[in-house]
């Protein structure tokens, strides 16, 4: 009897097809990826299909089975808790006596304990607390029953270190389990073959299990995005402003019943936009709340229970709320500013009408005009299915070296044998024997440069030949303890614990920003206006100060770059309102005065061609460019373009850059042509410029910084006692200039460069831009006062420097100056 079915019958539910399809693809022993839309039922699709073939192997076996058969990897410990109840929920109807536990960094001692000593059938854990386990003398007899492994949220892994980290033990996993199934869930994701491929590795004999297969996740599911809009549209507004004249309109479509989530891109954003809607509506205080990654656990759950509940109006929320947790109260998103992303789009779109059936619905508000235009490209592109790639990172190597010693401590491995592992993975597929050489010669001894030193000496071969971390010895206990405590490839700006004097935990802090405070300054953190007392034992105390002058902090990594989807759809707009032919969108009938004073004060940026824009002021000489290639492409070309530029005639350039375009102000005249242009624009010698241009070392030391954290080099500090970031920098910098110095041909440092020029520049993308720029017509303008576009690379500009001075009375000052009307 299929007691999966019944479950769902009695609910009256009726599985969708491809539930079904997994069900029997699960049955039949292959593993998969489902793609579908966010709410449409992709958790009980994997699930049950664990549950259809524990069943058939129990009823085959005549007992109940024991022992671990299934992991469900999570991205998030805050998605864990409310995964274990879906898992949950069918066990005593479907399979009685199967138990679903937890495992991640917050579980207790007792329950961890407890599990030890009968492990259940199915776990739910993150990639962090997987290594853990794998780095357990006992871990392969601890999987050695393992049926099958679940990656929730796959898109959320499969671009970054965290997912090199999945799949380099899901390779592990496999060669224990030569027949183990692993299936990924997923909602946004614009390459799906490359997604299954490094999801699957593989690790398998011949002819022993059939090809993966790519599910998709049809289910009649409507999708509205609309945008708030402006009721008077401002002929130039620029980016920067808050975005605050659009609050009252926010509140009115708060009146209504229901809960919305209101998503942000940056945590001060966050904080920022809570402090408005209070402002706005003082009554709301207990019914609007407030949500991101540095606010304590027990707020961050005391939210989450009030959305799930009904009781909360609205949320103010980062992406800590963009993943798997089930809202159904929550009938509406709404995004502040730009999602700058498709997939973000849809990703939080699916917060609401979040169950099979129900109508998701977003509504952007625009914070500047050219957020109008935006928007509309982002419901036309959303709309048309154009979601990002998100390619998995190529071998990167400190996530190798620390892999090496966690597999060391798990029962260790012969080089051989792991060498051939760890190609199975999709990220070191390429991996050569050289490469995979360096990093075991680096765990074992520290490289040429660190040989001297016994505590980097981390790995080492037994009689046997067996390669493993000596645990019975001093050093080899301090090397596994350090391993254990800092696992995993998650590396962020030291925090600092914010605490009310005789009070309780509000959250951390980015411990660069408390750096900043003086005793008696006051700041906006958790919806609360507090001063500054004091900072001891690494936590920032404070009392509460209201109706004082705030700063809001503001955290590293909070300006997400407008992707190559979103950039090509803004271009596709502003092409067909060159045309006359956008005006039927509701976006762009209210950018309409704006896009056409720009239009009648220069030109609007078309496809086929770049426009550049000259004007002298008191500052100086302004050149601008409007390639929309996003903001890191831009960082890198403006270096270029000012370097190659002062080359030909000595100048000094002030830099600004947007996702639209870029500023090179200078003191003295640039004389610029469309000869000039078209060398200064050029691809050829990319590379070398930009490492010449920019302060390339500099910005590679500080990305060794992490990659020196991952590999094992520098030691975070124990728990109670971490680490500042002051110090972590320092010695990192330290290793960064002995291998620079001495190791010339250190691959983590190679690594440190190149994760440079492809995440912190994104030089591929440059070279493409700067290809197709060479196809275009270049429309040159003087002109008489600054256009729309270049007002906002002015204010970011502006907004770089240190000031008590108003953003608002500078940019009024500039434009004064500029000759141009104030706003």
């Amino acid at each position: 009897m299929n007691r999966l079915a019944a479950w769902f019958t009695q609910r009256g539910f009726t599985p969708f097809p491809f539930q079904q399809t997994v069900w029997q693809a699960m049955l039949e022993g292959r593993s998969g990826l489902l793609h579908a839309s966010t709410g449409a039922g992709k958790t009980l699709a994997a699930w049950g299909g664990v549950l259809r073939r524990a069943q058939a192997h129990d009823e085959a076996a005549g007992r109940l089975s024991s022992g671990l058969r299934a992991l469900w990897i999570t991205p998030m410990r805050a998605l864990a808790a409310d995964t274990l109840l879906s898992l949950q929920a069918p066990l005593p109807e479907v399979l009685p006596g199967w138990r679903a536990s937890l495992r991640t960094g917050d579980t207790p001692s007792s329950e961890r304990a407890r599990q030890e000593r009968a492990w259940p059938q199915a776990l739910v854990t993150t990639p962090e607390s997987l290594s853990l386990m794998l780095a357990r003398a006992d871990a392969a007899t601890l999987f050695a029953k393992l049926d099958t492994v679940i990656v929730d949220e796959w898109h959320e892994l499969l671009g970054n270190k965290r997912g090199v980290q999945v799949q380099l033990a899901l390779a592990r996993l496999a060669t224990w389990r030569p027949a183990l199934l692993v299936w990924g869930l997923s909602a946004t994701l614009g390459n799906q073959a490359e997604a299954l491929s490094a999801l699957v590795p593989s690790v398998r004999e011949a002819g022993s299990m059939s090809e993966p297969v790519l599910v998709q996740g049809h289910v009649d599911k409507a999708l509205v995005i609309d945008t708030l809009l402006p009721k008077q549209a401002t002929r130039l507004s620029w980016a920067g402003r808050l975005g605050a004249p659009m609050v009252p309109q926010l509140v009115a479509e708060l009146e209504g019943p229901g809960s919305t989530l209101i998503f942000t891109n940056t945590r001060s954003q966050a904080e920022i936009w809570y402090q408005l809607l209070l402002e706005a509506r003082p009554d709301w205080a207990g019914l609007v709340a407030l949500h991101h990654g540095s606010l304590d656990a027990e707020v961050r759950a005391w939210v989450e229970a009030g959305l799930k509940s009904g009781q909360l109006k609205a949320v103010v929320a980062t992406s800590s709320l963009d993943l798997g947790v089930d809202f159904l109260p929550v009938d509406r998103v709404i995004q502040v500013g730009s999602p700058k992303g498709v997939a973000r789009l849809l990703q939080r779109a699916g917060r609401s009408g979040h169950a099979p059936g129900r109508t998701s619905r977003v509504s952007l508000v625009p914070t500047h005009t050219l957020e109008l235009v935006e928007a509309a490209a982002a419901r036309r592109a959303a709309l048309a299915g154009q979601v990002e790639a998100r390619p998995s990172p190529h071998q990167p190597l400190d996530v190798l070296v620390q892999h090496l010693v966690t597999v060391a401590l798990g029962g260790g491995f012969t080089p051989d044998a792991l060498f051939a592992e760890v190609r199975c993975a999709h990220s070191y597929r390429n991996l050569t024997r050289e490469a995979f050489d360096w990093c075991l010669d680096f765990a074992a001894r520290g490289g040429d440069s660190l040989q001297a030193y016994p505590e980097y000496h981390r790995i080492a071969p037994d009689d046997a030949g067996v390669w493993r971390v000596a645990e019975h010895t001093q050093p080899g206990r301090l090397v596994a303890r350090r391993h254990r405590l800092q696992v995993g490839t998650i590396v962020s700006d030291a925090s600092m614990a914010v605490r009310y004097l005789n009070g309780p935990k509000l959250g951390s802090v980015e411990e660069g920003f408390i750096a900043r405070l003086n005793k008696g300054d006051c700041f906006v953190f958790a919806g609360r206006t507090l001063e500054f007392v004091r900072v001891q034992d690494m936590t920032a105390y404070v009392r509460r100060a209201e109706g004082r002058k705030r700063i809001v902090p503001r955290w590293e990594g909070g300006r997400m770059p407008l992707s190559s989807e979103m950039a090509r759809a803004v271009m596709d707009l502003l092409d067909e309102a060159a045309e006359g032919r956008a005006w039927h969108e509701p976006e762009m009938q209210a950018a309409r005065d704006m896009l056409e004073a720009q239009a009648r004060i220069s030109h609007l940026p078309r496809r086929d061609r770049l426009l550049v824009e000259r004007h002298r002021s008191r500052e100086g000489h302004h050149l601008w460019l409007y390639p929309f290639a996003g903001r890191l492409a831009h960082q890198g070309l403006s270096a270029v373009l000012a370097w190659r530029l002062a080359r030909q005639q000595p100048n000094t350039f002030s830099l600004a850059v947007n996702d639209y375009g870029l500023e090179l102000l200078s003191a003295e005249p640039v004389p610029v042509n469309e000869a000039v242009l078209r060398t200064v624009l050029s691809p050829d010698h990319l590379l070398e410029d930009i490492l010449e241009s920019l302060n390339a070392a500099e910005l590679a030391r500080r990305r060794f910084r992490e990659i020196a954290r991952v590999a094992g080099l520098v030691f975070t500090g124990y728990p109670g006692a971490p680490k500042s970031n002051k110090q972590l920098q320092a010695s990192s910098s330290l290793f960064y200039e002995v291998f620079r110095q001495y190791d010339a041909g250190n691959r983590l440092l190679t690594q440190a460069q190149q994760e440079v020029l492809s995440q912190e520049l994104d030089v591929a993308r440059l070279r493409e831009v700067l290809t197709a720029l060479q196809q275009r017509r270049i429309d040159l303008v003087d002109l008489k006062s600054p256009s729309p576009f270049s007002l906002p690379l002015m204010v970011e500009r502006l907004r770089e420097r240190l000031s008590t001075e108003k953003l608002s009375d500078r940019v009024a000052r500039a434009l004064k100056a500029m000759g141009a009307p104030a706003q």
